[in-house]
């Protein structure tokens, strides 16, 4: 059965709700960044909206964008993958207890608080009644779900899913992580961060929506072919775990025209990924994300969305390779890998329609 990513909607520190990151990505030199709002009039009710956090305005609206790219009026099921939920307005209700004494409190605040939320006020907006589930794995939460939407399909139980990786920064939860060494410090470039000696990276914030289906449909992006999730492996398993990936699909190492990897800047975990890439073949050209989109537990989102978007525009933008100048025309497979602090582990197969 191939399985297809039909659309793919952003708002994210680049211009939101479309692809102009491809050809003229906004460069941040800021450690915090936040996401640049759309106007949300079009999607949402402005009263409605009011009593929305941001996170949920995104993922409504990128929601919406991504089912009209698709030509879809509904969709069999709704995945969600976040690793902090609605945290803003999680901090808005426990502030309000302290400050207030735990009395008069908004309920809107604690409904919105909770993981799911974000799932479930999409079913709302969109009368979806089916499947419903949300994945909060901390650094594998897309890919959790996006794992999930694929063996519902292979099960024949659902036609197509709305996958979606959301997830926000506040000031007070960036600056907590900034103490355990998250973030670099001072001013930041893209030079900064693919020659980086140091830990950390620059934040982002992330939402992602994709539409995925067992119809190719007249504008579809790629086809899913893989979805892999590992916790722990040994170097060994992780090229077994590859090598049994391709397999499967009847592809070669030489068949991967790019390997799209969560490169961030950070000299610890970058390591991972280096000796990933020299392992699978050091002639095989890198591409990277999170230099144009920030890190965030859910920013494997971006580096699916940045694959699809390659495939669909056949070329690989200098500007996303890490290795070489040079684009890379005309692709036809290629192979994400992320690792959320080189515990969990996650292998993704895209290629061409």
């Amino acid at each position: 059965m191939d399985i297809f990513i039909q659309s793919a909607a952003q708002i994210s520190i680049q211009n939101p709700l479309c692809d102009d990151w491809f050809e003229n990505p906004i460069a941040h030199t800021e450690g915090y960044n936040r996401s640049i709002e759309p106007d949300y009039k079009p999607f949402i009710n402005p009263m409605a909206a009011r009593r929305m956090g941001k996170l949920i305005k995104r993922a409504i609206a990128t929601s919406i964008s991504a089912k009209q790219s698709a030509g879809l009026e509904q969709v069999d099921a709704i995945i969600t993958g976040t690793g902090l939920g609605c945290i803003e307005n999680t901090e808005k209700f426990l502030s309000a207890m302290v400050n207030e004494g735990e009395q008069f409190l908004q309920p809107t605040y604690f409904m919105q608080s909770t993981h799911n939320t974000i799932s479930s006020q999409i079913a709302l907006n969109q009368k979806c009644n089916g499947y419903n589930c949300t994945y909060s794995h901390r650094g594998t939460s897309f890919e959790s779900g996006l794992s999930d939407a694929l063996q519902q399909m292979l099960l024949g139980r659902i036609n197509n899913a709305l996958v979606g990786g959301h997830d926000e920064m506040t000031p007070d939860y960036y600056n907590m992580l900034g103490k355990i060494g998250y973030w670099k410090q001072g001013e930041l470039s893209e030079q900064i961060l693919r020659q980086s000696s140091s830990k950390g990276s620059f934040a982002g914030e992330t939402s992602v929506a994709l539409i995925v289906g067992t119809n190719k449909t007249e504008h579809a992006l790629c086809k899913l072919r893989d979805v892999d999730l590992l916790y722990k492996p040994s170097e060994t398993a992780l090229q077994d775990a590859v090598q049994r990936m391709l397999q499967q699909n009847n592809l070669q190492p030489s068949d991967i025209d790019a390997l799209m990897l969560g490169l961030s800047g950070d000299c610890e975990y970058d390591a991972i990924y280096t000796n990933f890439a020299n392992a699978f073949g050091k002639n095989t050209p890198i591409a990277w994300y999170k230099h144009i989109f920030g890190e965030s537990f859910t920013a494997p989102a971006f580096g699916v969305y940045a694959a699809a978007t390659c495939l669909a525009k056949e070329s690989v933008p200098s500007h996303l390779l890490h290795n070489q100048k040079n684009e890379v025309k005309s692709p036809r497979n290629i192979l994400l890998y992320n690792h959320f602090q080189n515990i969990d582990h996650s292998l993704i197969l895209l290629s061409k329609c």
